[in-house]
């Protein structure tokens, strides 16, 4: 790969290893990264001839010299085309709000997982299609571990949620299946959460964002010297969990000769640390998510059928929500309702069109996509609810609305939602209310039409109108 053939990222940060950490992971795909110390050498920067060939910045949140959040805004000032991700070690959304307001394309809670920061310039960077709004926040809003945050009405849904019930009260291992962002680690820790040993930690490793050769030593443990670089023993995840709940995420990426050591201690019902002379037994619940089928990888001889019998002695799978599109307006108010919580923001509506436009969406980032997306669109909303033009990449992408998106029916069917948010029905009125809306929307607000559709007269669907506050132009 020549130099013109890279992209340049400016790193500010004065942390010497942190610096050298960041600019490894974007060098995996073709990155040059340019490291600045201070606020002042980066604005000075901008107008050199590296800087008008930069693709991206990257911000750490403790720069020196500047507010984090000005320095973005006077960045974005001089440059406005250029990504800026912000890296922070707080979890706050007020700042996350700050830094999306001053400019922030992204915002990355440290440490950092290698695959999240590749994703982050990816979708920073692609200009094939304006997804910008669509890009996933790291920051995520704490939900409460149980199975009453788990938002949905769907069959598929509603089923995977009463296997993952039953099942939390015993010992045995389960496997849950689905795609990015289905919402795998929320029914993790409601099934811990739901367990006899809900009163002991869940320890959480996820496998994607290790490097392989630290997958063995962080899940077994090691003695000192094992090998180099080990200067003290460390006690691996299984041990540590002894007596609880180890969630092993995105275990389809864990290699062959860490299955078989997994394999082992499994059947054995212990661990050996690599270098000790003797194993320690233990007692873990081992709960395991996949972005993928692990049978495929079994099929394909890259997952371990013994391993997969294990792991699998309850397996779920997650619907996407591309297949439950009638629980969006549910998790839409659900979602809106926790994001009003969070300082610097506050509560918002959502009108029916911004509804139908969110459902005739694909959402190949599932409930974690919808949850950003609505988030970003509630940090510069101004007024009371969010509306279609809160969304301008989504129209951008699908059209005008959902109504020149094929025209599917069912599609639109997902403005009637049955249930609350937590799980009891709706009042009928309420119900009813969306029936009406759905099909003034459907028929294009033809109310002669409406009314012969829903099987009732003019003058009876008029007094609906009025009885349950209903504004017939929508």
């Amino acid at each position: 790969m020549t130099e013109s053939d890279t992209r340049l990222l400016m790193l500010i940060d004065d942390e010497p290893a942190q610096s050298r950490l960041i600019s490894a992971l974007a060098a995996r795909e073709g990155w040059r990264t340019l490291i600045v110390r201070d606020a002042e050498t980066a604005i000075a920067t901008l107008g050199t001839r590296q800087g008008m060939q930069l693709s991206a910045i990257v911000l750490d949140q403790w720069v020196p010299g500047d507010d984090a959040c000005s320095l973005i805004a006077e960045l974005k000032s001089r440059r406005p085309a250029l990504p800026i991700l912000m890296l922070t070690a707080s979890t706050s959304p007020l700042l996350a709000v700050e830094a999306m307001r001053a400019g922030a394309t992204d915002y990355l809670v440290k440490p950092i997982a290698p695959d999240r920061l590749m994703h982050a310039l990816r979708a920073a960077t692609t200009r094939e299609t304006p997804r910008d709004e669509l890009a996933p926040l790291t920051e995520k809003m704490l939900l409460n571990p149980d199975f009453e945050s788990m938002i949905g009405a769907a069959t598929n849904f509603r089923k995977a949620l009463a296997v993952a019930a039953k099942v939390a009260r015993g010992h045995g291992a389960v496997l849950i299946e689905g795609e990015t962002g289905t919402g795998k680690e929320m029914l993790i820790r409601a099934v811990h959460a739901s367990s006899p040993r809900s009163k002991l930690p869940l320890r959480i490793v996820n496998i994607g964002g290790l490097s392989a050769n630290s997958i063995e030593s962080v899940l077994f443990g090691h003695e000192k010297g094992a090998f180099p670089g080990a200067f003290d023993r460390q006690i691996g995840a299984l041990q540590h969990c002894d007596g609880a709940t180890l969630a092993l995420d995105e275990i389809d990426r864990m290699p062959l000769p860490v299955q078989e050591r997994l394999l082992e201690s499994m059947r054995r019902a212990d661990v050996r640390p690599i270098g000790a002379r003797h194993s320690f037994r233990v007692d873990v619940r081992i709960l395991s998510a996949s972005n993928i089928p692990l049978a495929q990888l079994v099929e394909n001889g890259d997952f371990l059928p013994e391993l997969y019998e294990l792991l699998s002695a309850t397996r779920i799978a997650l619907p996407p929500l591309r297949e439950r599109t009638g629980d969006i307006p549910a998790l839409t108010r659900f979602f809106l309702a926790r994001i009003g919580e969070q300082p610097g923001l506050r509560e918002l509506g959502i009108t029916d069109g911004a509804l139908s436009l969110l459902a005739a969406y694909d959402w190949p980032g599932n409930v974690r996509q919808l949850q950003a997306v609505l988030f970003r669109a509630a940090v510069f909303c101004d007024g009371d609810a969010l509306t279609s033009e809160d969304f301008p990449q989504l129209l951008n992408i699908l059209g005008s609305g959902p109504s020149n998106v094929a025209g599917n029916p069912v599609q639109e069917s997902a403005g009637v939602v049955l249930y609350t948010a937590d799980g009891n029905l709706r009042p009928l009125e309420d119900i009813e209310a969306d029936v009406i809306r759905l099909a003034i929307g459907l028929y294009r607000g033809r109310m002669t039409e409406v009314a012969r559709r829903l099987g009732i007269g003019r003058s009876t669907l008029y007094r609906k109108l009025t009885e349950l506050g209903i504004d017939n132009a929508a």
